[in-house]
């Protein structure tokens, strides 16, 4: 296969829009670890390793629990770690992430504005948005993490 383009080669107006739209997400309200937690997900879930690795990094830099960032992936399995908020939003990155099964489900979407309120569950539709879009570029340009 031939190599493929690299990132710092893509449209700089793209880039500047998609690191725009990070900092809004960052600024958004969404605790820190839910931020990452979201990401780390999704990114497993489309088989992205670099963003798998770089979420991973950024979470441990900020002091998440590392035994914990290990099992988001089989969050499902270790359901008794995560407050009943963290598994509202894995579910939710979730089904964001495989939209094309149903979308967000009613269940999910009602129980999340309970919890959340209107805005920051859109906050949160949001971040998921947007990692989705950067797992795009990853595995599109089989980007790999850096050891």
């Amino acid at each position: 296969m031939n190599k493929r383009i690299a990132f710092n080669k893509l449209n700089p107006a793209y880039i500047a829009g998609m690191r725009a739209l990070d900092k809004a997400v960052a600024e958004s309200g969404i605790d820190p670890w839910h931020q990452e937690m979201i990401k780390i997900r999704a990114s497993y879930l489309n088989g992205c390793a670099y963003c798998v690795d770089k979420h991973t990094q950024d979470a441990l830099k900020f002091g998440a629990n590392a035994r914990k960032i290990a099992v988001v992936a089989v969050w499902r399995e270790a359901i008794h770690h995560f407050s009943n908020e963290e598994c509202l939003i894995l579910r939710l990155a979730e089904e964001i992430t495989l939209i094309y099964k149903e979308g967000i489900s009613e269940e999910l979407y009602g129980q999340c504005v309970q919890t959340f309120g209107e805005d920051m569950t859109g906050n949160l539709i949001s971040a998921a948005i947007l990692i989705n879009s950067w797992n795009r570029i990853g595995v599109g340009l089989k980007m790999e993490p850096a050891f």
